[in-house]
């Protein structure tokens, strides 16, 4: 009786898994299967923990971005941002270590198993203007729009080296990659107006 108990939560978890990607406790703990279940499959290698609380099948498959998924499934409230939001835009040829993310000033920062994480953040419309949700690994990634991502590298030039903010600019420009009408907007919220405005200038001349 127990070890067919045994299958049926496996069964269950795994239905879960393949609806899903990811497994959190509380999904599990709603399912009406106990979370130690989880904790037997990460011993027995049919589970991988990923972020606390956090699971997935150890040999799933993965994209270039799947960096990016990890740190949406810890923080589904935080934003991928800077370096990392011109990945998944296709702008630059920079592939960075660690996964970008914006959270809200005053919330806690996520914690992740791996990839490291690099936190940054915001406030008000800095933080909200220009948020999209891209499909990744049947995953729901918030992403800055590639112009508020031009606006938050001018605003963090001095981490972030003006030559990136001002090489992504013109790279995006060319390609058509915004209106300028969200640039003005996003740099309102960033507060860079004036600083991105002789670079704006001298691109779009």
């Amino acid at each position: 009786m127990i070890s067919h108990m045994r299958r049926t939560y496996r069964q269950r978890i795994e239905s879960l898994l393949k609806t899903k990607g990811f497994l959190d406790r509380r999904a599990v703990a709603d399912a009406g299967i106990h979370t130690q279940y989880l904790t037997r499959m990460v011993a027995e290698g049919a589970l991988e923990r990923v972020a606390p609380g956090r699971y997935r099948y150890p040999n799933a498959q993965v994209s270039e971005h799947h960096g990016l998924v990890l740190a949406s499934v810890a923080a589904p409230h935080a934003v991928v941002c800077l370096l990392s939001a011109l990945s998944v835009h296709g702008i630059g040829t920079q592939m960075p270590a660690e996964v970008w993310v914006a959270i809200e000033r005053g919330t806690t920062a996520p914690r992740l198993l791996g990839p490291a994480l690099r936190v940054v953040r915001y406030s008000g419309s800095a933080f909200t203007e220009g948020i999209e949700v891209h499909r990744i690994e049947r995953q729901e990634v918030r992403v800055y729009s590639v112009a508020k991502t031009l606006a938050d590298l001018f605003k963090a030039r001095n981490r972030i080296g003006v030559d990136v903010a001002v090489e992504a600019l013109r790279e995006a420009w060319r390609e058509r990659r915004f209106r300028m009408t969200e640039l003005d907007r996003a740099a309102k919220a960033c507060r860079v107006e004036r600083v991105m405005r002789p670079y704006v200038e001298g691109v779009v001349a």
